[in-house]
């Protein structure tokens, strides 16, 4: 199997941009698989990098604000999708996007495939470590897309 990061991303204290790291401790309890590993950062830019190198495929779980999005909805898409129609709600210094490119423009062994999973957020300037109702029943439907996807029985 192919060595896989799971990678959730976020502040834990402003409502739902803590979606990422809720659907990395779901994962916790679900995941044995030992070429899977599981992280969590409320740090991005070019400091992802310091996760991303190393690993075949990495899926990174992020709150996110489309244009017309439904808060609760959750996408799966990749670096280039996620590029033209959604953007991260957190102020991130250089972007997830962004150091993903850094890295493979330095020529790091980046992961050859990566995913992003994307859950509409509705408020990410709260301060509070709940999330909006609605996101918060988007994280189990969350963990349960990734499980599938590494064929870990849930």
């Amino acid at each position: 199997m192919l060595k896989t990061l799971i990678l959730g991303l976020g502040n834990p204290y402003l409502c739902d941009d803590s979606a990422g790291l809720k659907v990395v401790k779901q994962l916790e309890k679900r995941l044995s698989n030992p070429d899977v590993s599981l992280n969590e950062t409320s740090l991005a830019g070019i400091n992802l990098l310091d996760y991303l190198v190393g690993y075949d495929k990495a899926i990174i779980i992020d709150a996110i604000t489309s244009p017309n999005g439904k808060p609760g909805s959750i996408y799966r898409l990749t670096p280039e999708e996620f590029d033209t129609t959604c953007h991260t709600t957190s102020s991130h210094d250089i972007g997830v996007i962004a150091a993903i490119e850094l890295g493979r423009r330095l020529e790091l062994s980046m992961p050859k495939t990566i995913e992003i999973i994307g859950i509409e957020a509705l408020d990410v300037s709260t301060l509070t470590e709940e999330c909006s109702p609605e996101v918060e029943a988007a994280i189990p439907m969350a963990a349960d897309m990734i499980v599938e996807e590494v064929n870990v029985t849930p």
